[in-house]
């Protein structure tokens, strides 16, 4: 029996401001848990939180498959945005989260004050350019629009993957870190910000849009052969890990988790499952 919960977009409000209160108080200082780290009851699941694809999917996996032979009790929470994940996380609401990579979670540390950290990459998700309108680069002309994720970090890595395909020309240096301001040359075209997890709902409405991998998955989209291009894969520094709250690496459950991830078993899980190349296993310490 799967002991997974589903947290949706709608139903996280209330919960996100009891986090982001809970967040801002004393249990924000990184030692403040007395059951964390080394000393943490290993007789309870541990408790991730995870975007429902693939990170929850790969989790589910682990749970049916893995986690008994090693002695871990695993417990899912599914969350559908990018913030609730690292405010639970922070407020000990759970114990571990893996949705993020790490330009993001230095930005949201960075931003919110959390003191989360990196445990273990595991899998990469190829960003992509998508369109329902278009059939190749070369047909993207001027006065054509072009949907991005708002947030800082994808932001930046969306306008990298254009510049990248020569689509616009960047400020020298900038790399991934890039905002529109930074945008030397659009090449006549218009930009559209929005939340990731909207963009795929908003393909039809834009001549093209860059979708998150995960994004991607949910719907529908086949990234080996619905994109227009993808980023590639080697020494990309995306990769999505398990994360935690700073002082609880030591955790057991976490380390026992973590070598879990990085299995020959979840490799093939990966592969299997993620044909289409939306998912590439990524397995390794987090640089």
């Amino acid at each position: 029996m799967r002991n997974s919960i589903k947290i949706t977009a709608t139903t996280a409000v209330a919960a996100a401001l009891a986090l982001g209160l809970t967040a801002c108080g004393t249990d924000s200082d990184p030692k403040a848990k007395t059951e964390s780290g080394a000393k943490a009851d290993t007789s309870k699941p541990l408790v991730v939180a995870a975007n429902p694809t693939p990170h929850g999917d790969i989790l589910k996996f682990v749970e049916k498959n893995l986690a008994a032979k090693e002695g871990l009790k695993l417990q899912v929470k599914e969350f559908t945005d990018y913030v609730l994940p690292n405010t639970a996380t922070e407020s000990g609401q759970v114990d571990a989260n893996f949705f993020q990579h790490k330009p993001y979670l230095d930005d949201f540390n960075k931003k919110k004050g959390t003191h989360i950290v990196p445990v273990v990459n595991v899998h990469l998700e190829p960003l992509g350019l998508y369109s329902k309108k278009l059939e190749s680069l070369k047909d993207i002309k001027s006065g054509q629009t072009i949907a991005v994720p708002n947030d800082t970090t994808n932001g930046g890595r969306a306008l990298k993957l254009l510049a990248d395909n020569g689509l616009i020309t960047l400020k020298d240096g900038v790399g991934a870190n890039g905002k529109l301001s930074d945008v030397t040359d659009k090449k006549g075209l218009k930009f559209k910000e929005l939340e990731a997890a909207t963009i795929p709902r908003a393909i039809s409405e834009v001549d093209a849009a860059v979708v998150n991998g995960n994004y991607a998955i949910e719907a529908k989209l086949k990234p080996s052969t619905d994109a227009l291009v993808l980023e590639k894969g080697e020494d990309n520094p995306y990769a999505n890990f398990l994360a935690v709250k700073e002082g609880n690496e030591k955790d057991p459950r976490v380390e026992k988790l973590a070598k879990l991830l990085n299995s020959p078993e979840v490799k093939k899980f990966i592969e299997d499952t993620y044909k289409d190349g939306a998912v590439i296993p990524a397995f390794g310490p987090v640089k």
